[in-house]
């Protein structure tokens, strides 16, 4: 029990050291707008956002919903990071904007994507597309980051060679970003995996798998295992939906802050290094 609270005051002095300094902006003028575009047959529903007060073009960020589907909580996302000066757009990979309120029909909606990967990758290029389309966009450089399925979904786009800077993956299924014999391709983008310490959906063997994964695919990598935090510890409704339905969901408010800021320094970090 000691060594736990001495690890999370750890984790928190961290936090609190990457967000001191943090310099205002001036005062955000958000703009956003729902568009729609077809993807693999499907007509597909987004969310864009972007700050009418910053000059230029500006990185894009993807952003990958949960295996709830397009809902607010990517939305709220793609806001926060228009709030940091990028241009996001909170996709949509089931099509038609759908989303699920139980977990049978989320489990069936994620089924239909992870059964066919190959129209999983169409799905993600075509709003890839989207983005770099928008007129505020620096196509030169863009990022994904992706929640629960999302992050696994970013991760496997890594792995298959994706023209990204950088992806982030929060409490997501690193499986999906192991490769098959025979596919894959090197891994340009940076990656970062913020797990869940506590997550009993992702065993040492499946974090063992991932980082194995990453380096023979040559990846500038890190695995962040955030201390006592179980699956979807970044979404403030997880802990209702945990109990709601039985299951070992929980927001976990210091690693959603701390993951968070350290995802801000992997953005700042790979946009520069691509000039």
């Amino acid at each position: 029990m000691k060594r736990q609270r001495a690890r999370r005051r750890t984790l928190l002095i961290t936090f609190l050291l990457l967000t001191i300094g943090s310099m205002s902006t001036a005062m955000a003028e958000l703009r956003s707008e729902e568009i729609s575009y077809s993807a693999d047959g499907v007509t597909m529903k987004g969310y864009i956002a972007w700050d009418d007060s910053v000059e230029g073009q500006r990185p894009g960020v993807l952003v990958v919903h949960e295996w709830w589907g397009h809902n607010d909580y990517p939305r709220k996302r793609a806001d926060m990071l228009a709030e940091l000066g990028y241009t996001a757009l909170a996709l949509d990979m089931y099509g038609d904007g759908r989303t699920a309120d139980h977990p049978e029909d989320a489990q069936k909606f994620m089924q239909e994507l992870t059964d066919n990967l190959e129209s999983s990758r169409a799905r993600f290029d075509a709003a890839l597309a989207q983005l770099k389309a928008h007129d505020t966009v620096d196509t030169n450089h863009i990022a994904a980051i992706g929640y629960c399925l999302g992050g696994g979904l970013v991760l496997h786009m890594a792995r298959y060679g994706a023209d990204l800077d950088a992806v982030a993956s929060f409490h997501g299924s690193l499986p999906l970003a192991v490769a098959p014999d025979g596919e894959g391709a090197p891994v340009t983008a940076r990656v970062v995996a913020y797990n869940g310490e506590a997550d009993p959906f992702v065993p040492q063997e499946a974090i063992d798998a991932f980082q194995r994964e990453m380096e023979v695919a040559g990846a500038d990598y890190q695995f962040i295992n955030m201390p006592g935090a179980v699956h979807g510890f970044s979404n403030p409704a997880a802990t209702d939906n945990g109990e709601k339905f039985g299951l070992p969901l929980k927001y976990d408010a210091l690693a959603d802050e701390s993951s968070w800021a350290h995802m801000r320094l992997l953005l700042q970090t790979a946009f520069a290094d691509e000039g």
